[in-house]
């Protein structure tokens, strides 16, 4: 009973046509959510080896070998000729990838993976500023209360250690700057361009600001042992290419906003594994800022993205007009 539909009721899924199936949905955002989660335990490990800068070029080298050979076997190499209006937002989703991966892995290299991952919930926030100001969606008053509470939080996990951490929150909450960008250009392509396009892009032209800062900080280092490269390899597969990959096709079976709500629970897939791989938790402080920061972040996806009547009167009446016609 999978009805197609349009969902024009917010500017930032307009245009998207898609085959309505929660169950799909939801299992291609939960396992994009497990997949990038690794990203702070893989990346972690191989930071204690790596300098951020040659790890980045590492990383988004191999997730471009990785999502090519993708593109290759599932035929669509004919697809990466882009649409020639969507070549500036697939450009700026490439390069703010690429500048985001810096500033958030020099941010991981400082700061424990599960208080990154809690940080990272921040990124919701930003997404909806950039769709207030850039796609003329609204903000109202009742959004404000969680996104003060999300503040709170992060100031509470900071306080009386900003000298220790302060660096690694600022650049995490650049990141993720980088990161809304990226995704919020990246859901105006995705009914034009397949997902798999879209990952290969946005992979590969991250390597431009990356190696361009490698070769002006002078920091590139390869001289790393075996398992260092071995994980960094694996965690390129797991995180850039195959959680992407899961995340956009998540886009073409619910709405987009669902995806960002399974995706606030990322550091519940987190905490375990830095705990049982790396023997890493967070301290009593950063827990409860992270926790404080989760609230935050579910009540403002209770506020902001859970369906307005029109998109329940919307699908029923989908739903109904496929009924009729069977």
């Amino acid at each position: 009973m999978n009805s197609k539909i349009v969902n024009k009721d917010s500017s930032i899924n307009s245009g998207i046509n898609f085959q309505y199936n929660p169950f799909k949905g939801f299992i291609y955002s939960l396992l994009a959510t497990a997949f990038l989660s690794t990203n702070f335990v893989t990346a972690k490990y191989a930071l204690t080896g790596f300098n951020p800068e040659t790890f980045s070029l590492i990383w988004v080298s191999a997730a471009t070998l990785y999502s090519f050979i993708i593109v290759l076997l599932t035929g669509r190499i004919k697809q990466l000729r882009l649409p020639h209006h969507a070549v500036k937002k697939v450009v700026l989703i490439g390069l703010t990838t690429g500048i985001g991966m810096l500033l958030g892995w020099s941010a991981l290299a400082r700061l424990d993976p599960s208080f990154t991952a809690f940080l990272g919930r921040f990124r919701p926030v930003l997404i909806i500023v950039l769709s207030f100001f850039f796609l003329g969606e609204r903000l109202s008053i009742k959004e404000l209360p969680p996104i003060a509470l999300m503040i709170l939080g992060g100031c509470f996990s900071a306080l009386g250690r900003w000298q220790i951490v302060g660096t690694g929150v600022i650049l995490v909450i650049l990141a993720s700057c980088m990161s809304a960008v990226q995704q919020l250009n990246a859901k105006m392509v995705v009914s034009r361009i397949h997902p798999n396009i879209i990952v290969f892009y946005r992979v590969s032209i991250s390597i431009v600001p990356i190696a361009l800062w490698n070769f002006v900080s002078g920091k590139t280092d390869f001289s790393v042992g075996t398992s260092f490269y071995l994980v960094a390899l694996l965690g390129a597969f797991l995180g850039p290419c195959m959680s992407w990959l899961l995340m956009y096709r998540s886009y073409r079976y619910w709405f987009l906003s669902y995806s960002t709500i399974i995706n606030i629970s990322q550091p519940i897939f987190v905490l375990p594994l830095a705990y049982f791989i790396l023997s890493k938790f967070p301290t009593n402080r950063e827990l409860l800022g992270g926790c404080i920061i989760m609230i935050g972040a579910f009540w403002l996806a209770w506020i902001y993205f859970l369906p307005k009547k029109n998109k329940v009167e919307l699908l029923r009446n989908a739903l109904s007009s496929k009924m009729n016609g069977i």
